[in-house]
Order: C-alpha cells, then structure tokens, then sequence
C-alpha cells in the first residue's frame, strides 16, 4: 500500500502506519468489501481517498475489529458508533470506558435472561420428549426407530 502513496506523492498517515485497500482490509478481517463500504456509509469508518482508492489506515483496522467484536456481542450500529466516537471526544477515555462499561452490563443481564429462557425451554422440551417417548412405548414402538427413520 505504501507504493501508492509514494506514487500520488502523497505522506501516510503516520510514519510506518500500516495501510490498506478495501480488498486487504476486508481479507484481514474476514469481512466482505460491501459491508466495509456499509459501515463507511453509516459513518463507523472514514478512509481517507486517492481518487477513487479508499485508503484504510491502522486506526480504521481497529475500529473495524472493534465493530465486528460489538456485532458478535449483540451490540446496535448505533451503540457501537456512540462508543467508538468517544473515543474522538474524549482524550483520557474515561467516559468511553464508562459507557462501554455501561452498555456492556446491560448486555450482560440480556443474556443472562436468554440463557435462563432457553435453559427453561430445554427442560419443557426434554419432558415433552420424554413423555412422548413413553407414549410410543406403550403402543409397543422403538421412539429411537421412529427418529432414525424420520432423519434418512
């Protein structure tokens, strides 16, 4: 990436700093070009541009991690963009840490919730299963044939 900006004659962001097309970053971290170019439009990523070239910085890799990371953790575009713009805001990062600490609890208990509502679904399964497996050995059939021939 660095003969580029040597050819525009332009300096890179930072001495050494890593830099990236859409297509390197978006192999870096396993993520289509597409959803990069969602998340620049919702504001969560700005390249800086060559022309047509978007230009990704290391700022821009970590933010985009940091993105992917609060996706997988149920986290909204929005909170995610409240948080990462602290950042900008906030040179010490105490109100970022507080927030992200914040929002990271309020998760915490979401999913404590789910995970009590699907281990409750589990136990009312596993006894409807039971049940019915019972009622089919009553009736003098395997419930075990009955699934073996149903999944072939």
């Amino acid at each position: 990436m660095a003969k580029l900006t040597a050819i525009e004659g332009k300096e890179p962001a930072g001495v050494g700093e890593q830099e990236y097309t859409i297509s390197e970053l978006a192999a870096e971290c396993e993520v289509t070009q597409r959803a990069i170019r969602f998340y620049e439009d919702q504001h969560l990523l700005a390249p800086r541009r060559l022309g047509q070239i978007r230009i990704f910085s290391r700022r821009d890799r970590v933010r985009l991690e940091l993105i992917l990371r609060g996706k997988r953790h149920g986290f909204s575009l929005a909170a995610i963009k409240e948080m990462l713009d602290l950042c900008e805001v906030d040179g010490d990062h105490v109100q970022q840490l507080r927030v992200a600490l914040d929002r990271g609890r309020r998760r915490i208990a979401e999913l404590v919730g789910q995970q009590q509502d699907i281990a409750s679904a589990l136990a009312e399964l596993r006894e409807l299963e039971r049940h019915l497996a019972a009622r089919l050995r009553e009736k003098g059939i395997d419930p075990e044939e009955i699934v073996k021939s149903d999944a072939a």
